[in-house]
């Protein structure tokens, strides 16, 4: 049981790191995101070349409690809203933003979509691989 329990924990720290570190890319960002100069659609491909890429490194194995998909809404909606040029001050929707930024999907969709693929290639897996036989692993017992 301490086993698992801290698995849960290095998870959850893993995937706090990974937010961050998209975080810091988009900080790092700033001045390029906010440049009048910068296409939308270049804006686009930064976002899915380096932050997108950098904060869901490894999300096929994460699993989505509420508070990770809001942290990872807010990352992603901090990125739109610098490269919009928009303050969180002005009080805008997020759909209004992605709909002028024309953005269909977003992380958090990319992830399922990612987990699922994933989860597919699991299951074609011969029967004695170590992935395949954790997700058929059932706890013994009884949770009191």
């Amino acid at each position: 049981m301490i086993i698992i329990s801290s698995f849960i924990n290095s998870e959850i720290t893993k995937v706090r790191d990974r937010i961050n570190r998209g975080r810091a890319a988009i900080t790092k960002l700033n001045r390029i995101l906010c440049d009048c100069g910068v296409t939308p659609k270049t804006k686009i491909h930064i976002c899915h070349t380096i932050a997108k890429s950098t904060i869901t490194c490894a999300a096929e194995t994460w699993s989505l409690k509420s508070k990770t998909i809001a942290k990872l809404n807010s990352t992603e909606m901090d990125f739109w809203q610098r490269s919009a040029r928009i303050s969180r001050k002005d009080e805008i929707r997020d759909n209004i933003i992605k709909q002028k930024i024309n953005i269909a999907r977003s992380d958090v969709a990319d992830i399922k979509t990612k987990q699922i693929q994933w989860y597919g290639h699991v299951q074609r897996m011969e029967e004695r691989r170590l992935p395949k036989e954790v997700t058929k692993w059932r706890p013994l017992g009884r949770r009191k």
